[in-house]
């Protein structure tokens, strides 16, 4: 406490005062000398218990900072009375709960990072090992011509698998990295639909469904282009996918002065009521899961839309199809 040049003027000036005034009260009489002299030292000694009692405080306060350096986040050091240092406790039980909030938001990240990793891992181990089998088998010198073609025709298949596996996978960390740069413009919303349900056209006639757009003549919608049409892309495949022969997936688009919903709704066997609250979640894979579903396109498309300021949700009957709602905000 001594060590604090400020405290050392203050006790000097003090003692200087104390000493001034004594000396004109002896000058004038040893009874207001003592006086003055004795009322100097209570002085003193009164600065110096409260100089005390706030570094007894602030010593309190180190140790509390220590502790939560070494990760106590734990500590309550509220304080309610007045005065700076009780404003300094309260600004630190402010920091420490921020700082608490962002530790437990790490040690979730680390896990979703973790699972995230074990999820790649066995998406790709799948396809590895599986081409590793036909590269294996396509070198036996006895293999016959029909089963050489069939094996390689599987090889490249399974190649292109993993090439779009890599790809999205390599979308969503940009998506969550914020690394993904959005330019939303006005664009006609039937150019928006048309672009995101070219890739099915044909494999919706192949599998006789019935791919309609509706969309107001003249409707423009604010959004970029390219990720939109990739979030619809991924929303109207899972349709056709679980649509029977005969169905119909319709596309449609509304907008009003606060957001631009765009509508996904097919004929097919609807979602089960559990798998709902997952639907959106990566690598997940419902009851009505196909053989080669990854689980990745719902994700990639609900991460699109949110980094955007947008929403998607679902409703759904088993047995009387499903509706997804993308809502993209009008800015």
């Amino acid at each position: 406490m001594i060590r604090n040049r400020a405290l050392r003027r203050l006790i000097a000036a003090m003692l200087a005062v104390t000493a001034a005034v004594s000396a004109a009260g002896f000058w004038l009489d040893w009874r207001a000398g003592c006086l003055a002299l004795l009322l100097g030292i209570i002085l003193l000694m009164c600065a110096l218990l409260f100089a005390w009692l706030q570094y007894r405080r602030i010593r309190r306060l180190s140790r509390c900072l220590e502790r939560i350096c070494a990760g106590d986040y734990t500590l309550d050091v509220r304080d309610n009375d007045e005065g700076e240092l009780s404003i300094l406790q309260n600004d630190i039980h402010k920091v420490t709960r921020i700082l608490n909030e962002q530790n437990q938001q790490l040690s979730q990240e680390q896990t979703r990072l973790a699972d995230s990793i074990s999820d790649i891992s066995h998406q790709l181990k799948t396809p590895l090992t599986s081409m590793m089998m036909m590269a294996d088998l396509l070198q036996s010198p006895n293999l016959p011509p029909e089963k050489r073609t069939e094996f390689s025709h599987s090889l490249h298949v399974q190649l292109d698998r993993l090439e779009w596996l890599v790809a999205s996978l390599l979308k969503l960390a940009r998506l969550d990295a914020g690394a993904v740069i959005f330019h939303p413009e006005e664009q006609e919303a039937r150019t928006v639909l048309e672009k995101a349900c070219a890739p099915l056209t044909i494999p919706a006639e192949l599998r006789g469904l019935t791919l309609a757009l509706d969309v107001p003549e003249g409707l423009r919608v604010k959004c970029d282009l390219n990720w939109t049409v990739e979030a619809l892309l991924n929303v109207v495949k899972n349709c056709v996918e679980h649509t029977p022969p005969g169905g119909t997936v319709t596309v449609s688009v509304q907008k009003n002065p606060l957001f631009a919903l765009f509508t996904v709704t097919d004929t097919g066997e609807g979602i089960a009521r559990e798998d709902l609250p997952h639907l959106f979640e990566r690598f997940y894979r419902g009851k009505n899961a196909s053989s080669d579903s990854i689980g990745i396109g719902l994700a990639m498309a609900s991460a699109i839309l949110r980094a955007q300021g947008g929403d998607i949700s679902v409703k759904s009957i088993p047995g009387q199809g499903s509706t997804f709602s993308l809502k993209l905000l009008s800015k």
